[in-house]
């Protein structure tokens, strides 16, 4: 029975070892140039429905069922989805806009697992005829899934995501 106590203990310091070194938070960010200028991409880029033609997650499943709420590509605005496993299911709401600048929302993840992040899409102008696009998102591991980013990278993880929606977006707007 003691042998019992002792691994229990082990166990549970082990535990409380791996959460106290395993990372608080995550962020990932990628960046592309497009030969658009600023004021235009930032008025694409602001409409939840827009990100349908270009996100990754929606060529992962085409049959992902989506709904609107609010005035799109306004603070409230929100999307929801339904989706295969790549996919998941959750929410996108708009938290802030600075017209021509950023827009920032509120993702809430229900499958497969329960989360929430901060997501940002930037525009800045490089000079007239061409924009960066910075496209990032932040939040908290909370206990336990914090142990399990000691095992998982989330920038390697969404980074090639990130890098091909912003690609498909480059692709969308540079051919209109």
């Amino acid at each position: 029975m003691e042998i019992v106590f002792y691994i229990l203990l082990g166990i549970a310091l082990l535990i409380m070892v791996l959460n106290f070194m395993a990372p608080k938070t995550y962020h990932v960010s990628r960046s592309i140039d497009i030969r658009r200028p600023a004021d235009e991409v930032f008025t694409y880029i602001k409409y939840l429905k827009n990100q349908e033609e270009w996100s990754p997650w929606a060529e992962k499943d085409p049959e992902m069922e989506t709904s609107f709420f609010g005035t799109d590509g306004e603070v409230g605005a929100k999307s929801t989805w339904k989706g295969n496993k790549q996919v998941g299911e959750g929410e996108q709401e708009i938290t802030r806009i600075s017209d021509g600048e950023i827009m920032e929302s509120r993702l809430r993840f229900y499958k497969p697992f329960k989360s929430e992040s901060d997501a940002y899409i930037k525009v800045t102008s490089v000079n007239e005829n061409r924009s960066r696009v910075t496209w990032g998102f932040s939040g908290e591991n909370g206990f336990p899934v914090r142990i399990f980013m000691l095992f998982m990278n989330m920038d390697k993880a969404i980074g090639k995501d990130f890098e091909y929606g912003l690609q498909n977006l480059k692709n969308q707007l540079e051919i209109k």
